[in-house]
């Protein structure tokens, strides 16, 4: 049908009124402004966990919030692991050390995030944040040992998840009036860093074959930080206690290292999680070994950063020993790990109760590991279906709880 003059004119003054917008202007237009965290994480870089906190929970934040900017608020990313988190993470901005970066952080940041550790070990840098800017924080993934000042940071956050339910359980006796208390499993069960040609080629050179061998890890009492970081003093009360109960704690790792090269057609690999335990290996479990079980055993003598320890978790047939980052890391794949606990380290040990992994639990304290860690440690030898069904049963456990912190996370961002 023919347009007449009359409905031209109409016409015109509508595309006038109302002028055409491409749409991915009209998008943009209409799109709210990205959201920018500031996450406060990297407490230390001598401890592999220590170092697998932040990129856990960058995997999270790229995956549950990809329209978010991240910048990274560091205590240390010294030692590679800067390259290390830029290689995995490119668009990753790292906080600079000075007063100005800090400033125009807290200016343009919208939400402060406090990641995974052994305590709210930002607690300052969140006292800092809420004084001057009055914006909003929130915990994701921490052991708490109840003390007033960290009970007021907890009840001003939007959020706080514990990543032990020991830990909750202290915050709800203290009756903490944080409207979100909740389990959320430590990020580095989300660490997925790997640096898989290196490991590879290592563990040839040292014949040891895929899913033919397990990890051991041993540990003291208390982290000899005095022998591993500049500037600590060694601290004789600590000293002595490692030394009284180093046998009592390591001796059935040695058994069961043992038993897996005797009983079994697996080696065993000694790895450090932290830069202290090389030697520790050497002393308190190679040196030890008989020449026949020696042969199958093999002793890493250099620390490594996380994604070359990933790499090496992932090839093998399972961990156990007295530390609780590596066989996080290990779940976080589907790997098996036994944690051996002690009350030195906290109560986060018990997240292995928390996930479904009462089994793959011994307490030194009580002697557990004694009795029951080298038939534990032969079972994930001897039936690799089985205890890979049970780590992946379990890392499905941590998956939708760490999904469920993302979720809380976004609902408070849409807030803003």
């Amino acid at each position: 049908m023919r347009m007449n003059r009359r409905q031209f004119l109409q016409a015109g003054l509508a595309l006038a009124a109302f002028p055409y917008v491409a749409p991915h202007v009209a998008h943009a237009q209409s799109a709210s402004p990205r959201k920018r965290i500031l996450l406060r994480s990297s407490w230390q870089t001598v401890n592999i966990g220590d170092i697998a906190h932040t990129p856990g929970m960058l995997r999270l934040l790229e995956q549950h919030l990809p329209d978010c900017q991240i910048t990274l608020w560091p205590s240390s990313v010294e030692n590679g692991v800067d390259e290390m988190l830029r290689r995995r993470f490119p668009k990753l901005q790292i906080l600079a050390k000075d007063a100005a970066a800090k400033a125009e952080a807290f200016k343009t940041h919208d939400f402060l995030l406090h990641g995974s550790g052994p305590s709210i070990v930002g607690q300052a840098s969140i006292v800092e944040w809420a004084e001057k800017t009055g914006k909003p924080y929130g915990i994701g993934g921490v052991t708490w040992t109840h003390s007033d000042a960290g009970l007021k940071v907890i009840n001003g956050a939007k959020f706080a998840f514990f990543r032990d339910s020991v830990s909750l359980g202290v915050a709800k006796e203290h009756k903490s009036t944080c409207p979100i208390l909740e389990f959320g499993p430590d990020a580095t069960f989300a660490c997925d860093l790997v640096n898989d040609a290196p490991a590879a080629a290592w563990l040839k050179e040292v014949g040891l074959e895929d899913g033919k061998f397990m990890c051991c890890i041993p540990k003291l009492r208390n982290s000899p930080y005095w022998e591993i970081k500049k500037g600590v003093a060694k601290d004789e009360k600590k000293h002595a206690r490692n030394e009284a109960m180093k046998e009592h704690d390591i001796g059935p790792l040695r058994d069961a290292v043992t038993a897996v090269v005797t009983q079994t057609n697996m080696k065993v690999l000694l790895c450090p999680e932290d830069a202290s335990q090389m030697k520790l290996n050497k002393e308190m479990i190679y040196d030890k070994l008989s020449d026949d079980v020696k042969k199958k055993v093999v002793w890493r003598e250099q620390y490594w950063l996380t994604d070359f320890a990933q790499s090496v978790y992932t090839r093998s047939a399972g961990l156990f020993g007295n530390e609780q980052h590596s066989p996080i890391m290990c779940i976080g794949h589907g790997v098996p790990a036994i944690v051996c606990r002690y009350k030195e380290q906290t109560s986060k040990g018990f997240m292995w109760k928390d996930i479904g992994l009462s089994e793959w639990l011994f307490d030194h304290d009580l002697d557990e590991a004694h009795k029951g860690l080298t038939p534990a440690v032969l079972a994930i030898a001897n039936d690799q279906p089985t205890a890979r069904a049970k780590a992946a049963k379990a890392k499905a456990v941590a998956d939708d709880r760490m999904k469920r912190m993302m979720d809380v996370l976004k609902d408070e961002l849409g807030k803003l």
